[in-house]
């Protein structure tokens, strides 16, 4: 059965909307916690800078892999799936706990999943090929 190529396309622009999407939201967390540092006065002092260089490496990075997803750089799909993942184990722990909150439960789980799913299609699978792996299957 041929796939449609306006399909994959379409799946292709979802993949990169979704990683551009993450890496703003991870922007604006930054900016928040960085705004909540200068301003309210942290019960630790170093665990909220760690929190803070820990969400700019995670906001470099996941901009980094929607920029290289963009170009089809081939170690962007495996990193995108790397992210996909950590942010479903975010996910699943904001289901559960004192503290749960399922609304951004869904909010990362959704995404998540719609990534994974849509960068383990072949098609789109392909896309990611270095042309030499492209040729040779």
């Amino acid at each position: 059965m041929p796939v449609n190529p306006g399909g994959v396309r379409a799946a292709f622009v979802t993949v990169v909307a979704l990683l551009f999407a993450e890496a703003g939201a991870l922007i604006a967390v930054l900016v928040w916690l960085v705004v909540d540092l200068l301003v309210l006065q942290p019960s630790s002092f170093a665990t909220a800078v760690a929190l803070v260089v820990l969400v700019a490496i995670a906001a470099a990075w996941v901009s980094a892999i929607a920029v290289a997803s963009v170009r089809r750089a081939p170690w962007s799909r495996a990193a995108a799936i790397v992210w996909q993942v950590l942010q479903l184990s975010i996910a699943v722990g904001a289901f559960q706990g004192l503290f749960a909150r399922p609304d951004l439960g869904w909010l990362l789980l959704i995404p998540a999943i719609t990534v994974i799913g849509l960068l383990l299609w072949p098609p789109v699978r392909e896309l990611y090929a270095r042309p030499e792996d492209a040729t040779a299957g």
